[in-house]
């Protein structure tokens, strides 16, 4: 796919999303939620988290919900499930690694053998997600199964119908059937709730829109964005792993 990224048009109906039409006890409960689902994520993470948000791999799936035409939040729905599908299964398979009787060669190459294979599915899995978070939403339309393996034919991929759907069963069911996580662009539009409940005359429908390029930017650089604010907080050109893990906290 030898295209450059351009900012997501907004299909979505601003006016769908209703603000200025949130209780403010409702709003004050959504707010110690996330809060706590936060709190929750810090406690839980792996080793690998963020390994599956790099830029190439974010740019990659805007890209085709660009191309397909489909509302900007599939793209970063699909990020996230990205994220924690691979998260979830490489700890999986590299569990099954005997640890006791085994030499550290041996272990190298189970290791390897496991990398390499999810070397060659990976293209599909990193689709099946972007499917599997557009049929969660479905602002705009669906992308029947031959559509997607058409698409797939044009960036090199053969794949057949079945072997498509049993990506998304897979991808479906390493996640654990749970695919109503929460994603960045849910979190602005909560901002912006909050911020329309604060100061009714802020034109927030019109803020929505500024704030989808704002987000592209921010995701796409996230790893730059977060190194100048970490150096800057704490004054330091090269900070620690204790000070990083600090910060994250």
């Amino acid at each position: 796919m030898a295209k450059r990224l351009t900012c997501f048009p907004c299909h979505r109906d601003v006016g769908s999303l209703k603000f200025h039409e949130t209780s403010f006890d409702l709003l004050k409960d959504l707010l110690i939620y996330l809060n706590k689902i936060n709190k929750d994520n810090l406690d839980g993470l792996s080793k690998y988290s963020g390994s599956f948000k790099q830029k190439r791999l974010v740019e990659y799936i805007f890209l085709i919900t660009q191309e397909l035409r489909l509302d900007p939040t599939v793209g970063y729905h699909a990020v996230e499930l990205l994220q924690r599908f691979m998260v979830k299964h490489l700890t999986d398979m590299l569990a099954t690694i005997p640890s006791q009787g085994a030499h550290a060669d041996e272990a190298t190459s189970y290791e390897d053998v496991i990398f390499d294979n999810l070397k060659d599915k990976f293209p599909l899995i990193l689709f099946s997600c972007v499917q599997l978070a557009n049929k969660l939403f479905l602002h705009r339309h669906m992308i029947d199964t031959s559509t997607a393996v058409q698409f797939l034919h044009s960036l090199g991929l053969s794949v057949s119908k079945q072997t498509l759907l049993e990506s998304e069963l897979m991808v479906f069911k390493g996640l654990e059937y749970r695919l109503n996580v929460l994603n960045p662009l849910m979190y602005v539009e909560v901002i912006l709730e909050v911020l329309g409940h604060n100061e009714p005359s802020i034109p927030v429908e019109r803020l929505y829109r500024i704030c989808h390029h704002a987000l592209q930017f921010i995701t796409l650089d996230q790893t730059a964005i977060y190194e100048s604010l970490l150096r800057i907080t704490i004054q330091c050109v090269s900070p620690t792993r204790e000070q990083r893990y600090h910060k994250c906290l």
